[in-house]
């Protein structure tokens, strides 16, 4: 079988907006390795964007999907339920960096978490309106589209975006946009388009995705607190990416020194199974009345024993400490080669916070080089590298190697990064 013929196929069966970003087809993987239908190997830094914290066909994972498959696949939660949700809800909620009682519920998707979390907490405070961040990615249907902050390639075709959404602009200093005139930003949008007693909820990531890897400074997170408790308005803290341990703590919230209301998780939540949920306090959660919150894939009890498999795999192999000394690891690789100069200068800002990694490529008078970008990531696939990019300008390689990587295994990769940016960047 030849990747050439699987893509001809593809094309032919299947829409064009549904696009593949490498041009092979996956036969088996292991850990944070791919290899494709043609036997070729490749290194895996992007984990199935930020899917694989615990990386590709953990063995206690799939021990655990198995043993599930032989009990029953799907019952439809709603209709009959099960003990591994409940104690499911119990873990999460026992993770979430929220004080007193609190609840949790499970769905499939991140764009299914988000939504239902903003339908929670209109339901709590019987209020409509929703602020979100410039470059801020919450999902692709209609109603996450409007909460993202990035037209290109997500909004663009889809015409007019739901109403009652309204976005500020995201502090990032190197973006010249200082919390201050963020913060102002906010003000003046309650003075001139909506009422912040007419505001359900304010989202954010507490480290932007695909916007380029940025983290939310904590005192402005706390300011946002302060606000939103002024006026009664609840704060979503969007982790379906940078939550379970890729940024060094389970959840980023926890680096930010305030309790949100309620909080997304999915992607690494059952290891590459379809699961997502919304955790949030007790009584905000109860503010839907039954059968307001489910779906008919709703907590897939496959999914869900998955995920009690991958809190065992955390404990167990320190994870958390591992996510630090990734990121560690791979941020001093690429402050040495920044240090080199030459080529190498046109690195730019290296962020990360744990393994939650992404570093800035500029052309030579210091401004976003998409180019360069895109020309490291497919360099680096000749090579058996895969890396994404991300960023608003498009210029940003964002690293998300599963956690369970071997040493030498990374190594690897960051030796073909190194040889690719040489290459490009020359």
């Amino acid at each position: 079988m030849k990747n050439s013929d699987l893509m001809k196929r593809k094309e032919k069966s299947m829409p064009n907006g549904f696009a593949i970003g490498f041009p092979f087809f996956a036969d088996r993987a292991k850990n944070s390795e791919i290899w494709d239908v043609e036997g070729n190997r490749y290194i895996d830094f992007i984990g199935g964007i930020s899917v694989l914290n615990t990386g590709h066909t953990h063995p206690k994972i799939t021990e655990a999907v198995k043993a599930q498959l032989d009990k029953f696949s799907h019952t439809a939660t709603q209709i009959v339920g099960y003990e591994n949700i409940i104690t499911l809800a119990e873990k999460v909620c026992e993770k979430a960096p929220i004080s007193g009682a609190k609840k949790a519920v499970f769905f499939s998707t991140g764009s299914e978490a988000v939504e239902n979390a903003v339908k929670i907490a209109r339901a709590a405070t019987k209020r409509f309106g929703v602020i979100a961040f410039d470059a801020g990615y919450h999902g692709r249907t209609i109603y996450t589209l409007a909460l993202t902050g990035k037209v290109a390639p997500y909004k663009q075709d889809f015409g007019v975006m739901p109403g009652g959404i309204f976005r500020i602009p995201f502090p990032v200093a190197s973006f010249g946009v200082t919390e201050e005139a963020s913060l102002i930003a906010l003000e003046k949008l309650f003075k001139t388009d909506i009422a912040p007693t007419d505001v359900a909820a304010i989202i954010f990531e507490p480290v932007q995705g695909e916007g380029g890897f940025h983290f939310m400074p904590p005192s402005f997170a706390k300011k946002l607190r302060e606000i939103a408790d002024k006026y009664g308005i609840k704060i979503i803290c969007d982790e379906v990416q940078c939550g379970y341990g890729r940024t060094g703590t389970f959840f980023a919230t926890e680096q930010l020194g305030i309790e949100p209301d309620l909080m997304t998780t999915a992607k690494s939540l059952a290891g590459g199974y379809p699961l997502s949920g919304v955790v949030g306090k007790a009584d905000i959660m109860d503010s839907v009345s039954p059968g307001g919150l489910g779906g008919t894939y709703a907590g897939s009890p496959v999914a869900v024993a998955a995920a009690l498999a991958v809190f065992d795999v955390f404990k167990e192999e320190n994870l958390l400490q591992r996510s630090k000394e990734i990121g560690e690891k791979i941020a001093a690789f690429l402050s040495g080669l920044k240090s080199k100069g030459g080529a190498f200068k046109r690195i730019g800002e290296i962020r990360h916070r744990g393994a939650m990694l992404a570093f800035d490529l500029l052309d030579a008078h210091g401004k976003a080089d998409a180019d360069v970008t895109k020309n490291l990531v497919l360099d680096a696939r000749d090579h058996g590298l895969m890396l994404a990019s991300c960023g608003l300008f498009g210029n940003s390689i964002r690293i998300m190697v599963p956690l369970t990587v071997e040493e030498n295994i990374l190594d690897e990769g960051l030796g073909i990064l190194e040889k690719s940016l040489a290459t490009v960047l020359k």
